[in-house]
């Protein structure tokens, strides 16, 4: 029975996760601007987003979220804005110098605010909430045992580690952030007109 329902919740979260949304466009961002270390850490601050949507899903409290208007508006408001935020820093990039190409010599992010950038994308992103509210009322059954869901919740949140530490050792070697970053100041202002986009979706998309 819980195979059944792990294989279920594996296939939906691939899905998910393999999407284009606001995890894949700051991981993407973070490892480019910064290198494969720094999109991992990004990676894993969203990694530990999911267990803050697998923590309030275990506990019920994401039924209150979204039965409640006032609170799920100002989660998706809060949510937009950050990455409204994000996508306004990106516009704002300026062309880079020829010593910055030399990638060996650019400032780097720190660990920690990678991190925290990561874990606030996924953690204030509505549509994650629906989606595991989806998971742990639809898909998983109501008799299965806490243990198990909190199981479950650690495979989601190594899974989507996993997918984005990937995407980030490829995006962040130094060739493909060279021809990247050459491409000029596009990339990162097409960047952040995702971000922006993302930020408009959320703010108006339903429940």
């Amino acid at each position: 029975m819980y195979w059944t329902e792990f294989l279920t919740i594996a296939l939906a979260h691939l899905f998910a996760v393999a999407s284009p949304g606001p995890d894949f466009a700051i991981v993407v961002r973070q490892s480019v601007a910064s290198g494969t270390r720094i999109g991992i850490w990004t990676s894993a601050g969203v990694g530990c987003g999911i267990l803050v949507h697998v923590a309030y899903c275990t506990l019920g409290v994401a039924i209150l979220l979204t039965q409640s208007d006032g609170l799920f508006s100002a989660m998706k408001y809060l949510a937009a804005a950050y990455l409204a935020y994000l996508g306004v820093q990106s516009l704002r990039a300026k062309p880079h110098s020829e010593t910055e190409l030399h990638l060996e010599d650019a400032p780097a992010l720190a660990p920690r605010q990678a991190f925290l950038r990561g874990f606030l994308t996924n953690g204030l992103n509505p549509k994650a909430t629906l989606f595991f509210l989806a998971l742990f009322t639809v898909v998983i059954n109501s008799n299965t045992p806490a243990f198990i869901q909190v199981l479950y919740g650690g495979y989601l949140a190594l899974a989507t580690f996993a997918w984005f530490a990937m995407l980030s050792s490829i995006l962040g070697r130094v060739k493909v952030r060279r021809f990247m970053l050459r491409s000029g100041v596009w990339f990162e202002r097409c960047m952040g007109v995702l971000l922006l986009l993302l930020a408009v979706q959320i703010t108006l998309s339903n429940q």
